[in-house]
């Protein structure tokens, strides 16, 4: 299918946005409100859903449908919906596009499979190409690196950022050679975007030539993530360099130190205390030290005009 956007209006800071869920862990609507309203605030561009930070991998279908559903109900014509519809399968991946397409997204995001056995190359690149070539919508493919519980070789995505359908990909892999294959592939196919996933090391692949961020933390950092893609594009590296240090200090505020001892119970938390969430409820139950309490708080009082900017 022919590709409906441009580079322009993809380029830029992404949220892999984390998932609000009630008392009885649904999908909060009220929260998903305020989160798309936030994101606004913030300058982003679009809402990467049920990705890692997202919990899509522990969400049932229906949760994420709503999620889908609600999101595109609250930002419509405001910013752009990408959601995961990863699977062990083709026809599972296709499935899940569907239902994504249906529900208001844009883009369909496939990261490696969870669970796939006989995981040879030749399989896994046909695995890709049927649900790209077969997606009604436009993909994004996930690449996790290392940090996957499958690695996709790296022969494996020459050719599929190669695929027509293929709009952007989001490069976790924190992997200089794996890097070097998606700017290759950019080489020969200009309308592909590059979203670096790695928040703490934004200003390296900026330089390198990606177009933007898609970051898990973009729902509390992501006005400053905007200010290092600009401070890198008019050529500020002193600057840029400076902001990714405020940003790493603010995540690892949340996040419970380098140990990233409370990462996704200690986001949650800063949302509920920055009144965008109503609970910190999530299925991977990360703790909430003392410490990360108190890095929240002191956050909260510190960094309020970048949490919370005025548009202009």
């Amino acid at each position: 299918m022919a590709l409906k956007h441009s580079k322009e209006e993809l380029s830029g800071v992404w949220s892999a946005t984390p998932t609000p869920f009630d008392g009885r862990m649904q999908i909060d609507s009220i929260a998903v409100r305020r989160m798309v309203l936030h994101h606004l605030r913030l300058g982003v561009k679009g809402l990467f859903l049920a990705g890692t930070c997202g919990e899509g991998y522990w969400m049932t279908d229906s949760q994420r449908r709503d999620l889908v559903r609600c999101a595109a109900r609250f930002a419509k014509g405001k910013m752009h919906l990408a959601v995961q519809v990863t699977d062990n399968s083709a026809a599972r991946i296709l499935d899940n596009i569907h239902a994504a397409k249906q529900d208001g997204a844009e883009i369909a995001i496939i990261a490696p499979p969870l669970f796939l056995l006989n995981a040879t190359s030749e399989n896994l690149l046909k695995l890709y190409q049927e649900a790209i070539r077969k997606s009604p919508l436009p993909v994004g493919i996930y690449d996790k690196g290392s940090y996957s519980s499958l690695l996709i070789p790296e022969a494996v995505l020459k050719v599929i950022y190669l695929e027509r359908n293929v709009l952007l990909v989001k490069d976790s892999s924190a992997n200089p050679s794996r890097r070097k294959i998606a700017l290759e592939a950019r080489a020969k196919r200009p309308e592909l975007v590059l979203l670096n996933g790695d928040e703490f090391h934004c200003v390296e692949y900026l330089r390198a030539g990606y177009d933007g961020l898609l970051l898990g933390g973009g729902i509390f950092h992501g006005y400053l993530a905007g200010q290092v893609v600009q401070a890198v594009q008019c050529g500020d590296l002193n600057r840029a360099k400076r902001l990714q240090e405020q940003m790493n200090s603010m995540m690892y505020a949340v996040y419970g130190g380098k140990e990233i001892v409370c990462w996704l119970t200690g986001l949650k938390q800063l949302l509920v205390e920055m009144k965008v969430f109503r609970t910190r409820n999530n299925y991977l139950n990360y703790p909430l030290s003392a410490g990360c309490r108190r890095g929240i708080q002191q956050l909260l009082k510190t960094a309020h005009a970048s949490l919370f900017p005025i548009p202009s």
